[in-house]
C-alpha cells in the first residue's frame, strides 16, 4: 500500500479506491483503522476516496513517542498527506471521532481545505460534546426493536463508563440503522481495527482550545456539512445542527433511518447526498 513520512519519521499508510476527484478521508474510533470505512456507500464511484490509517493502526507505523497520539499532535499528518499527494486544496471527509482532527486541520490550514464532510462527527474542538441525555434519548427511539432490552441495559453501562467488552458487544446494535447481518459483521470487526491505547490518548488534556479554534474557523470559507443519523446519539440531529451554527458556511442534514454509520444504513442515499454538497449542488 501507498506510504509517507510524517515530519516525527513515522511511516503513515494509506488506501485509494474508486475514480473521480480525490477526496481525503479520516478514520474515527477513536484510533480505528480505516479499513471499516470501507467504499463508503459507494461514495468510491463518484469520488476518489484516499483512506488514510492514523498512526499506530492498519498499515501506518507506531510512533516514537505515544504523546504524539493526541488528536492536535495529529494535525501535521493530515497535512503532510496533503503534501504528499501534491493537492493545493483538498475536500476532507471526518467520520465521528475525526471530526475533531478535520476541524483543527481547518483551523490551522484553512486555506488548504476547500470543502469539508463532516459525517455523525464529533466536535469537542468546538466545546460541543454528546451527553448520557442525548444517549438515552436515542436508545428510546429503539423501543420496540427485539435486542433492545439486552442491549439498553448494557448501554446504560456503556454510558455510566462502568462497560465490559461484552457490554460494548451487546450495546452494539445502538449504532446502526438496522442490526443485519452487514451490522453485525461491520461491529465484529472494530476491536482488531482500534488502537487502544491511542484512543485513550486521542482527546487527552491539552487536546483541544475551542475559543480558538471556533475565531479561527469563524474567519474561514471552507463549506462544512454536518451529516447526522436520525436514529444517532453521536450526535444528535439537534447537536449537529448546534455545531452547524457555529461556522459560517455549514449546513446540517439528517439522514433518515441512519446509525453512526450511515454508508452502511442506506449507502445510495448517502452517497448521493455527500456529493452533492461536495460539488455544491
Amino acid at each position: 500500500m501507498p506510504s509517507f513520512t510524517a515530519p516525527d519519521g513515522t511511516e503513515l499508510a494509506y488506501h485509494v479506491t474508486g475514480e473521480g476527484e480525490p477526496l481525503l478521508c479520516l478514520p474515527g474510533g477513536p484510533m480505528r483503522a480505516s479499513a471499516y470505512l470501507g467504499d463508503l456507500g459507494g461514495l468510491s464511484k463518484r469520488r476518489r476516496l484516499l483512506l488514510l490509517d492514523l498512526r499506530g493502526t492498519g498499515g501506518s507505523g507506531v510512533p516514537a513517542d505515544p504523546a504524539t497520539y493526541r488528536c492536535d499532535r495529529q494535525v501535521a499528518d493530515v497535512e503532510a498527506f496533503r503534501d504528499h499527494l501534491g493537492l493545493e486544496r483538498v475536500d476532507v471527509l471526518a467520520h465521528s471521532a475525526a471530526g475533531d482532527l478535520a476541524l483543527l486541520y481547518a483551523a490551522r490550514h484553512p486555506g488548504r481545505v476547500r470543502a469539508l464532510a463532516l459525517i455523525t462527527a464529533r466536535a469537542r474542538a468546538l466545546g460541543v460534546d454528546f451527553t448520557t441525555a442525548h444517549r438515552r434519548e436515542a436508545s428510546a427511539l429503539r423501543t420496540a426493536e427485539p435486542w433492545f432490552a439486552g442491549a439498553h441495559e448494557a448501554g446504560e453501562r456503556v454510558w455510566a463508563g462502568a462497560a465490559t467488552d461484552a457490554d460494548w458487544d451487546t450495546a452494539a446494535p445502538f449504532f446502526y440503522g438496522r442490526w443485519d447481518a452487514a451490522a453485525r459483521a461491520h461491529a465484529a470487526a472494530d476491536v482488531e481495527q482500534t488502537n487502544d491505547e491511542a484512543a485513550d490518548r486521542y482527546a487527552s488534556a491539552g487536546a483541544f482550545d475551542p475559543a480558538a479554534t471556533r475565531a479561527a474557523l469563524a474567519a474561514s470559507d471552507v463549506r462544512v456539512l454536518l451529516l447526522a443519523g436520525e436514529l444517532d446519539s453521536g450526535p444528535r440531529p439537534r447537536a449537529a445542527a448546534r455545531i452547524a451554527a457555529l461556522l459560517p458556511r455549514a449546513e446540517a442534514a439528517v439522514q433518515p433511518a441512519a446509525g453512526h454509520f450511515p454508508w452502511l444504513d442506506d449507502p445510495g442515499y448517502f452517497a448521493a447526498t455527500v456529493e452533492a454538497f461536495l460539488t455544491g449542488a
